[in-house]
């Protein structure tokens, strides 16, 4: 199974973050719905998965979900589409090294976020609340438990959370930059992802879906999913553009201007 040397796959990312500043905005907006589509559906697989389970079973139960809930970025990855927390890694690293603007940047995030957010709350309102796959029973009180959870955590609390989360989503994404097969792809994915799940860390996209479904059956409202928004935003932000891109560009800069730098 080969892969990258780390200072390799900086350019890899800065790349990846330059092809991603520059698609056309119908690119954007459907590779962005789906995003936020596969993100919630692998939410929804952790619902369906963990909420029958015997409390006896304590913290495994918890790791269950966080084990499934990996599917949504491996979607993203290798079938194709766009996550507003994984560009916050890859287009920073474009930025940083000023292969794109910050208004090209911006354009970016702003644009992915609206796609994404309309690509969760699609899957929690067709699927959690129409086809009632998260609206009764164990799953129900599962669904408003998560929320409540990701709700009832402060300012500062939600924005270091943000932090933690998006650190391991960017760097989930740098690792898979440094794998060519899927199989170490899905690898290279899954260990990050599963950690902050079963952390508890909060992130912005998985946040559209499971607020919104608590929402649509009649829990909190959408001033609560603001109040998470805001501080989750700028706290995966933090995360994936200073504690992977930065960090990386910094430790790799010197490499990346080199034109024979090898991949092994």
């Amino acid at each position: 199974m080969g892969f990258l040397k780390p200072n390799y796959i900086a350019k890899v990312a800065m790349e990846a973050g330059t092809k991603k500043a520059n698609l056309p905005l119908k690119n954007m907006l459907i590779l962005g719905f789906l995003g936020g589509a596969f993100i919630s559906l692998g939410y929804l697989l952790d619902i369906r998965v963990t909420a029958n389970l015997p409390e006896s079973w304590g913290t495994f139960g918890s790791f269950l979900g966080a084990a499934v809930f990996p599917l949504g970025l491996i979607l993203i990855l290798l079938a194709g589409g766009e996550l507003l927390t994984g560009n916050m890694m890859a287009v920073s690293m474009a930025c940083i090294a000023k292969k794109v603007s910050v208004g090209k940047l911006l354009y970016n995030w702003i644009w992915i976020t609206i796609s994404n957010f309309v690509g969760a709350v699609f899957v929690a309102y067709v699927f959690g609340h129409l086809a009632g796959l998260i609206s009764e029973g164990p799953f129900l009180i599962k669904t408003i438990a998560f929320a409540e959870g990701k709700l009832s955590e402060g300012f500062w609390p939600s924005f270091y959370s943000a932090i933690g989360c998006n650190w391991l989503v960017g760097l989930a994404v740098w690792l898979s930059y440094g794998s060519e097969e899927m199989s170490g792809k899905i690898l290279s994915i899954w260990f990050p992802i599963m950690a902050f799940v079963a952390i508890g860390f909060q992130h912005v996209v998985a946040n559209m879906f499971i607020i919104p479904a608590a929402i649509f059956a009649g829990h909190f409202g959408w001033m609560d999913f603001l109040r998470n928004f805001i501080p989750v935003f700028l706290g995966n932000a933090v995360g994936g553009s200073i504690f992977v891109s930065l960090a990386y560009w910094i430790a790799y800069n010197d490499d990346l201007k080199d034109e024979t730098l090898s991949k092994t």
